[in-house]
């Protein structure tokens, strides 16, 4: 059984920020940090006091994490950034409540002498003699990030050793021990960064009460065991490197805040046997008859989900069905509940409900690339060209208008002719590249579309509602995909960076249009924007052509669906992802060290998997793509390191080979297994298991078998990436997501379809009550809707009972296992 532990990471918006710069203003970036490990950061935000970043992350962390931490710079083209202000989240704050944290927290003051510095290897043991007790420290080595927010060469990710401490950009780092009123010395290791003491310190026990151990690093910071610690669990690896104590600044909202949401996932992934059941549940459900619709195990899922997880929900669900092959009658059933509720067309899909966010997560997953296709031209446009544009009289700026070329004094009229052709000058080509696009909308979007388009015109088939059937489809394509893309470009990877002010108000007015042609102009001229009356002969003359485009869009046939027959998700000769990593070859020595690891930069394109040295080195090797056989995660016990991968790979005897790769960090990991799977997709003949571990001194590190040829023993994701999704697809991780869904409201399953007093499914009762059972309630679909409360009921309890019996061979494991590693 796999654990996971994931954050939900939001960074929203800041307020109140001080002004860094000497225009009186900021360009604001935001650092994510977990446990000194740089994880993520945001675009820069130019001159703005109140930026909004809207960027979000889900972060796959350890188990046994800290802390979190956000750091606020101000970005300067000439010299340092500085940083305006840090905020950290305690694991312990984060857990507190499982809906996480969502609230608007003040910045605190950086001092950067106060941060974490790393971590140090030690090995504690506790000795006895004829003279009394004695504590034996053996101080090996120490290792960390970067100091502080500070930034690697790339931009975001840390550095593999220890921060310079001093002028020279080294340091001179030696280990302290302190045991009550003693202490002893390692030796200073001159001018390095990664230091390697291997020196045992013995201290004698000294009469009075227990004392704690105290390791400190100087010029750095300190870990401290409490005497509980030291006689029960004899310390022995790694551990974080604290900061001396000393009272955080409170800085009194006088440095700002953040808006954050911030959401701790923990969980246990079963087998993959374990979750059949509700698979199978979940699966007949949408291939059922549709008169049972409103009463599928499905369906009462989504009954017991609350507005605030059904964002989650939805996008597990599109997973897992992607997964299956059957994203289409998936769509297609919540498509049908959605439309049969519905009276008045006007409110078709304009809820949050799990159709319109099923809906537009699957648009997410396999249309990203279409929609790069069409818009990023014209917004490359708009952002390299940096025009002027204003409607509104109350937003003019005249001052700035003399960008704009005419004749005469500036005036509002001048400033809204020139703006009124400089955006019809961009929308006229987003247009057409939508207009156009038929052919490069993926399949599986097409077919969902022509669902949707005939599951409404049949719901509201009179003249009046003509035009239902193309605002369904325009409704998610237009207002839910187009223009939140050309609004904040950034957050659909359009961009790097968000736009600055200028050009983020140009991207307002765009994508205020475009809403404007996918509502088909049903409400042009109504509203509080009138001023956008000069744009409305362009947009009127827009919407024919949009008729036509969804009557094409949905003219088409076959079955192809997205998660069915692999094809290839990347072009042969682009490279998709580059960068250092350190690799090893798998080798026939019983023994491994760290240093067998080298550093190498690679490059993955379509066709191969190439490395050298250094991107400059001429001579480059190369493992071609379609050798690959599966790419997997290495457990971190197999070289005592992090973040290790193994390619797999198979050459033209039929001997298998595997490559073992190393990233920075975990983030880093993951986009380069979304990568190489995406690369390797349609390759035959995948294996199903693999190794997770290492074959060391004779034996899998793993699961202890003495062969090397031994079958692997985890399952392999060979097929698990699609679209430009970022995150892996992982179907038990899904499912078992459905089932903690489930778990929040068992209780209410329970009540609502099985304890309630006034529902009586049995014949008797039908009889009795004839054919106005229960307010008019047929009673045949509460007798279906009963049975499959009762079938989730059911397989809840087996997974119950599943979780139960792991839970307990852990705890079994863990009481034999040595402990302190």
């Amino acid at each position: 059984m796999a654990k996971s532990s994931s954050l939900n990471v939001r960074v929203v918006e800041g307020r109140a920020l001080p002004a860094k710069d000497v225009s009186g203003s900021s360009d604001p970036y935001c650092i994510v940090k977990v446990d000194d490990e740089v994880v993520a950061r945001t675009a820069t935000v130019w001159r703005s006091l109140s930026p909004f970043w809207g960027e979000e992350y889900t972060i796959h962390l350890p188990l046994d994490f800290h802390h979190l931490a956000f750091y606020v710079l101000d970005e300067d083209t000439v010299g340092h950034d500085d940083v305006i202000g840090k905020i950290s989240l305690s694991r312990e704050a984060i857990a507190a409540d499982p809906r996480g944290i969502d609230s608007w927290i003040n910045l605190s003051r950086v001092d950067p002498d106060a941060e974490v510095q790393g971590e140090i290897y030690l090995d504690v043991q506790m000795l006895e003699d004829t003279r009394g007790r004695c504590l034996r420290c053996h101080v090996l080595q120490a290792r960390c990030g970067q100091r502080g927010p500070q930034q690697s060469q790339d931009g975001i990710l840390p550095t593999w050793d220890l921060a310079p401490r001093d002028i020279t950009g080294t340091s001179d780092p030696f280990a302290r021990v302190f045991w009550g009123s003693q202490s002893l010395e390692t030796s200073t290791i001159k001018k390095t960064r990664f230091p390697h003491w291997n020196e045992v310190l013995e201290l004698r026990e000294m009469p009075g009460a227990p004392a704690p151990l105290r390791v400190e690093l100087w010029d750095w910071d300190m870990v401290e065991f409490p005497p509980r610690v030291l006689q029960q669990n004899a310390p022995r690896g790694w551990f974080r490197l604290l900061p001396f104590p000393r009272a955080e600044e409170d800085s009194g909202g006088t440095l700002g805040a953040l808006r954050l949401k911030v959401r701790l996932i923990e969980d246990r992934v079963l087998p993959s046997r374990y979750y059949q059941p509700l698979t199978e549940l979940l699966m007949a459900s949408v291939l059922g008859p549709a008169e049972e619709d409103a009463a599928s195990p499905l369906a009462v899922l989504e009954e017991l989900t609350l507005g605030d997880c059904r964002q989650d929900l939805a996008t597990k669900l599109v997973k897992l069905f992607l997964g299956q092959g059957l994203a289409g009658p998936f769509l297609d059933y919540l498509t049908r509940r959605e439309v049969a509720r519905t009276t008045d067309p006007n409110t078709l899909f304009r809820s949050n409900s799990l159709a319109s966010k099923a809906m537009e997560q699957f648009m997410k997953l396999v249309g990203m690339p279409y929609l790069h296709e069409v818009l990023k031209p014209v917004i490359h446009r708009v952002f390299e060209e940096k025009k002027y544009m204003e409607l509104d009289p109350c937003k003019m700026d005249l001052g700035r208008s003399r960008r704009i070329s005419f004749k005469g004094a500036p005036s509002e009229e001048h400033v809204r002719d020139a703006s009124l052709g400089l955006l019809t000058g961009y929308l006229g080509p987003i247009v057409d590249a939508i207009v156009g696009s038929v052919g490069r909308c993926p399949p599986a979007m097409r077919l969902a579309f022509k669902q949707l388009h005939q599951c409404v015109k049949e719901r509201f088939p009179q003249a009046e509602h003509e035009d239902v059937k193309y605002l369904a489809i325009s409704g998610f394509l237009f207002l839910r995909f187009f223009a939140p893309a050309i609004l904040t470009p950034k957050l659909f990877d359009l961009r790097d960076q968000h736009a600055d002010p200028q050009t983020s108000r140009s991207l307002l007015l765009l994508a205020k249009a475009v809403q404007s042609i996918g509502n088909l102009g049903q409400q042009l001229g109504q509203g509080k924007e009138l001023w956008m009356a000069p744009l409305h002969p362009f947009l009127l003359q827009s919407i024919s052509r949009v008729r036509h485009f969804l009557d094409q869009l949905v003219d088409v046939d076959g079955e192809e669906e997205a998660g069915g027959p692999a094809r290839a998700l990347v072009a042969p000769s682009v490279i998709v992802r580059e960068g250092y990593l350190l690799k090893r070859k798998e080798e026939p020595a019983s023994l491994t060290t760290r240093f067998a690891f080298k550093k190498r930069y690679f490059w993955l394109s379509g066709e191969a998997l190439s490395y050298s040295k250094s991107p400059e080195w001429q001579m480059r090797s190369s493992i071609p793509v379609s050798h690959i056989r599966a790419v997997e995660r290495v457990d971190e016990g197999a070289f005592q390191l992090p973040h290790v991968m193994q390619v797999l790979t198979q050459d033209a005897a039929g001997v298998l080979h595997t490559t073992y790769l190393q990233c920075k960090n975990v983030n880093e990991l993951n986009q380069w297994l979304s990568a190489l799977r995406k690369a390797s997709a349609p390759n035959p003949d995948k294996l199903a298991s693999c190794h997770p571990g290492a074959f060391r001194s004779s034996r899998w590190t793993c699961c202890l078998q003495a062969e090397r040829s031994a079958a692997g023993c985890s399952r392999t994701h060979s097929a698990v990436t699609l679209g430009d999704w970022s995150d892996p697809l992982d179907p038990d991780a899904e499912i078992q997501m459905v089932y903690r869904q489930l778990l929040l409201g068992r209780d209410q399953l329970r009540m609502k379809f099985q304890e309630d007093p006034n529902i009586d499914s049995s014949p008797e009762a039908d009889a009795e009550k004839g054919s106005g059972a229960t307010e008019g309630v047929c009673p045949d679909a509460l007798a279906r809707h009963r049975e499959a409360a009762a079938r989730l009921l059911e397989v809840l309890e087996d997974l119950d009972r599943a979780h139960e019996e792991f839970q307990q061979r852990e705890q079994q494991r863990a009481a034999l296992s040595p402990l302190g590693h």
